[in-house]
């Protein structure tokens, strides 16, 4: 198992991975604003400054939710934090299209979690993008990813399985390998399924979740 301050720079790591872009194109959105004098190009740098800082936002509300202890100091989430928070990660505009199948009100943290990096995970798979199901009933959670292009990375599916030696974990695999630790954790198990051309399947046992 690596400690727990490894593993903490190894979220740190992906966090900041992911935020680089909305992050370098504020910047350059500001320094072209300081020299640009064209009404027309300044309005246009406006909406893409705007567009980018919605995304940082919307990737640090995520972020906060998946990797970090938002949702209060209760046992339970209300699940329409975790569908905001993967509907505003993937946006409006977004090729991948969200599909809500959580009837539960709230759902322990821990399955919170699960949900949201599942979702992460299956919505990085969707190459050119595609429908992202999720799903969850009792004590089943279920990520259906369906494209005309699927990639799941070897070293993502053995660390969900926990089949990654802790040694060789990079910051890319953060979200499964937290995945896998939470599940086990619980007394749960994961699953990784490719059923046919186009469909991945996770699926994530988490006994019991919370009702409060």
């Amino acid at each position: 198992m690596t400690s727990a301050v490894d593993f903490a720079s190894l979220l740190c790591s992906r966090l900041c991975h992911d935020l680089l872009s909305p992050v370098g194109a504020l910047n350059n959105g500001i320094e072209l604003m300081a020299d640009e004098q064209d009404p027309q190009m300044r309005q246009r740098v406006l909406a893409l400054l705007g567009e980018s800082a919605l995304a940082s936002a919307n990737k640090l509300k995520f972020f906060r939710l998946a990797f970090g202890a938002a949702g209060g100091f209760g046992e339970a989430v209300d699940t329409r934090e975790a569908r905001a928070a993967i509907e505003g990660l993937f946006g409006p505009d977004s090729k991948v299209r969200v599909h809500w199948m959580v009837a539960e009100p709230a759902l322990a943290k821990t399955a919170i979690k699960v949900l949201l990096n599942l979702a992460l995970i299956a919505g990085d798979a969707l190459v050119r993008g595609g429908d992202l199901h999720v799903g969850a009933e009792g004590g089943e959670l279920v990520i259906r990813a369906e494209g005309p292009r699927l990639v799941l990375d070897n070293e993502l599916r053995t660390a969900l399985l926990g089949e990654t030696p802790p040694a060789a974990l990079t910051p890319r695999a953060a979200a499964a390998w937290l995945v896998h630790n939470l599940v086990t954790e619980a007394g749960g198990g994961v699953m990784v399924d490719q059923p046919e051309t186009g469909v991945l399947l996770f699926g994530a046992t988490l006994p019991p979740l919370s009702r409060d």
